[in-house]
């Protein structure tokens, strides 16, 4: 009979390694990256939960079976929807494992409705594309004015959307006026019909905000306002454009390229204006704030009538008032001019006395000049005698000093044969030729021996 189990002599010795759960994990995990790297998977959801930190977990599953899956909080927001359970999609992922408890699982990078891939990578291409372009550019988005005197509203006349818009507007603001630029927003002939319903109500200019609205549906439905002529035509609108296009978890390029992006149509019309009662409410505020300066202006005139009523005098009164004052002021002139011609006479005085202190007294200054010249010719003599000196004795100094004495009272000075003075016996060789040089005359020798100091 064959056994299945290997024999117990394999079991124990080898030079097999023994793995840890941890390692073999690690192992397995590396396999499944490798052999699994981003694959395109197609599913149904379930059990999707979307974490506070904004991460996704949910399953992946068909008829026989199910993985486990996470899409992290970046890669989530670039999705542009919301997945529902039951919902069939088709993902791109990367095959990994939780080494902790050894359950692969799967790492969601994309994600898109199954059967709609091409539309979803179309959206994302466009989208990328006008994005680098910057149409997305919070700095280019218009303001929107915040009293409308009319608002246009491109939509279909059909569409449940046109009417929840005029139903919002009549409710919030029914004095502002509402113009209806009717276009398809659904099928092939819907982009070019929204481009022109836009470029009408630009040329028309009858309008200060534009609402583009359309009611929810699947991606299908809403690829309409996935054009590009349309978004170009939205950015370079001079009128601001609010976008109101499906629910609040459907995004199309006309929201990322429109002044303003609301989650639903109703949502555009209460973005638009404000409310008639707030605008009731500024209009008696304001009231309210003119009576009460037009009072403050009335009581402030009313005070200054009264101040000019009694200074009111009768003409003649008035005239023998200025008389008086021109009689004060005639006589402050005639003493303000006696003060001034005494003033001036006083400075003449002052000027001439001083003029006569600084005229030049020539014959005194001529003899000072003699005088300081002699003192001078002394002055340099005496310093010229005492320089001579000087010199005299350091020139005594220096013939003491110098070498050729030294030489008169005994010393020599020698040479090597090139021309150095020789300081240090030690420095000599035998036989070398040395110039001797003494206080009077010179004379060559050879050296016999050298000798250290005792």
């Amino acid at each position: 009979m064959t056994s299945v189990f290997p024999p117990i002599s394999s079991f124990s010795g080898g030079d097999e390694p023994v793995l840890t759960v941890s390692q073999l994990n690690r192992r397995v995990g590396q396999l499944l990256q490798s052999s699994f790297s981003r694959i395109w998977l197609k599913g149904e959801i379930s059990n999707f939960t979307q974490a506070a930190s904004g991460h996704w977990y949910f399953s992946i599953k068909d008829e026989r079976a199910a993985v486990r899956a996470v899409m992290f909080r970046g890669r989530a927001q670039t999705v542009g929807f919301v997945p529902r359970a039951g919902e069939r999609c088709e993902f791109r992922v990367t095959v990994t494992l939780y080494e902790p408890r050894g359950d692969y699982q799967v790492q969601v990078e994309a994600m898109r409705r199954a059967g709609l891939g091409d539309l979803h990578e179309a959206f994302l291409r466009l989208k990328q594309k006008l994005e680098a372009e910057g149409l997305f550019a919070p700095e280019r988005k218009k303001p929107l004015p915040r009293h409308p005197r009319s608002i246009g509203v491109v939509t279909s006349l059909a569409a449940a959307a046109l009417r929840d818009v005029l139903t919002a507007l009549k409710r919030r603001a029914p004095h502002v006026e509402v113009i209806v630029y009717p276009a398809a927003v659904q099928g092939t002939e819907a982009p070019a019909e929204l481009v022109q319903a836009l470029r009408t109500a630009v040329e028309r200019n009858e309008v200060d905000t534009l609402l583009l609205v359309r009611g929810g549906g699947s991606l299908e439905d809403l690829w309409s306002f996935n054009d590009e002529t349309l978004a170009r035509t939205i950015a370079g609108s001079p009128i601001p454009v609010i976008s109101g296009v499906g629910h609040e978890t459907d995004f199309t390029i006309a929201d990322f390229v429109a002044d303003l992006r609301a989650p639903t149509p109703t949502a555009a019309a209460e973005l638009c204006c404000q409310p008639r009662s707030e605008c009731l409410a500024a209009v008696e505020a304001a009231l309210r704030v003119l009576t009460l300066r037009q009072m403050r202006l009335i009581e402030t005139a009313s005070l200054r009538l009264d101040r000019a009523r009694a200074g009111l005098v009768s003409p003649r009164q008035r005239l023998a008032q200025q008389a008086q004052r021109m009689e004060a002021l005639q006589r402050r002139l005639d003493h303000a001019i006696v003060r001034k011609l005494e003033r001036h006479s006083n400075g003449l005085s002052m000027l001439s006395t001083r003029l006569e202190a600084c005229r030049p007294r020539i014959e005194e200054q001529r003899r000072t000049l003699v005088r300081l010249c002699q003192v001078l010719e002394r002055s340099v003599s005496a310093d010229v005698q005492r320089r001579r000196q000087r010199l005299a004795s350091l020139v005594q100094t220096l013939e003491a000093l110098g070498p050729r004495s030294v030489l008169e009272r005994g010393y020599a000075i020698a040479r090597d044969a090139d021309g150095k003075i020789i300081k240090n016996g030690l420095d000599l060789k035998v036989g070398e030729t040395l110039q001797i040089e003494f206080g009077r005359g010179s004379a060559q020798t050879r050296v016999l021996a050298t000798h250290g100091l005792l």
